[in-house]
């Protein structure tokens, strides 16, 4: 039996299944990975296809001995769906494709995810991206979430909605792009060096204070 996490495979309830979910960055994803996707899923007799929160299509059911050959013949690398680090990044179409949008959502998402997507971390961290006030990424629940304003963005730190649900705060307003990336590395490496094993950045700030927080972040 493979590990829960084990060549990108989640072991599923009856025991016995796996699932595996391709990386498609921001939930985009192309016609010819949705042919492969499809095509594998026949071939290998998944029980079923299942759209994620953050945009992904998670394939459920893969016997053990059908993994490898499943990424291989898709060709498309595992998400991060378990484990203690960076996840899939949710972003929303921001200036891209939606006329309410502000900044451009889909370029700060997609480099996000770039830089940090499975990057090994003291507990899980979620990061959402919305282009405009209405969030549409549900930044507020997020690790770290950015949404657009006329003028930048803000920046929010602290949020989850798991067990233990924490609003995030605004730490920082007017961000461009390029600012909103610095803090974004400044802000994981507090957690890294700060966080307790299994613990969420919010409860990190909790536990150490707001001021210690802003103090290593440089705000």
């Amino acid at each position: 039996m493979l590990k829960d996490g084990e060549k990108g495979a989640v072991l599923q309830r009856d025991k016995e299944t796996y699932a595996v979910v391709p990386h498609t960055p921001l939930g985009l994803i192309t016609p010819d990975q949705l042919r492969k996707i499809a095509d594998v899923a026949e071939k290998y007799q998944a029980k079923a296809l299942k759209l994620t929160s953050v945009g992904r299509l998670a394939m459920v059911g893969f016997k053990e001995e059908d993994i490898d050959a499943v990424w291989s013949e898709l060709g498309i690398p595992p998400g991060a769906a378990v484990g203690l680090c960076v996840r899939s990044v949710k972003a929303c179409p921001g200036t891209t494709f939606c006329r309410l949008g502000q900044q451009d959502a889909v370029a700060l998402g997609l480099e996000l995810d770039k830089r940090y997507h499975g990057r090994e971390l003291p507990g899980k961290f979620k990061i959402g991206v919305a282009g405009c006030p209405n969030q549409c990424a549900e930044t507020s629940v997020k690790d770290l979430g950015f949404f657009g304003k006329a003028k930048g963005w803000t920046m929010l730190v602290g949020g989850n909605a798991a067990s233990r649900p924490r609003l995030a705060e605004a730490v920082a307003e007017g961000l461009s792009t390029d600012q909103a990336l610095a803090l974004a590395d400044k802000v994981l490496a507090f957690f890294a060096e700060n966080g307790k094993k299994g613990e969420r950045i919010g409860r990190t700030i909790d536990r150490l204070g707001v001021e210690a927080f802003q103090a290593a972040v440089g705000l």
